[in-house]
């Protein structure tokens, strides 16, 4: 069974112009024309779920293109992408670190506080 374009955007919560982009951007396939309606198959919900976990990810329209090809071309990226995001991990980490201390401190400036310091400086070192 085929899905109007107005399935498939309710099937994945994802609007029906976002579905148009990424076709006309080549992230999915051309679907089938059906009396002028696009009519897409139902491993197209599944592709788009990939498509919304690389944007959330952070790739750009350019990597998930690189992302669709064949797995030799698409290595290099995947590491580079790797390794943004786990230093993305780290910087999230060092925020929440900040965050939940700085609801705890009792000093004025927590610049000054010895622990946040101490903490900081541990943030330097690798």
């Amino acid at each position: 069974m085929r899905l109007t374009i107005g399935q498939l955007a309710e099937a994945t919560a994802v609007p029906a112009s976002a579905i148009r982009f990424w076709e006309r951007h080549g992230l999915l396939p051309e679907p089938e024309r059906q009396g002028g309606q696009r009519r897409y198959p139902p491993e197209a919900a599944e592709r788009i779920v990939v498509l919304r976990k690389c944007q959330q990810a952070g790739l750009t329209l350019a990597e998930i293109r690189e992302f669709q090809l064949e797995q030799e071309a698409r290595q290099a990226m995947i590491r580079s992408k790797i390794a943004e995001v786990e230093q993305r991990m780290v910087d999230l980490e060092h925020a929440h670190q900040l965050l939940t201390h700085a609801l705890q401190c009792g000093e004025e400036d927590i610049v000054r506080c010895p622990k946040f310091r101490e903490q900081m400086a541990s943030w330097r070192t690798p």
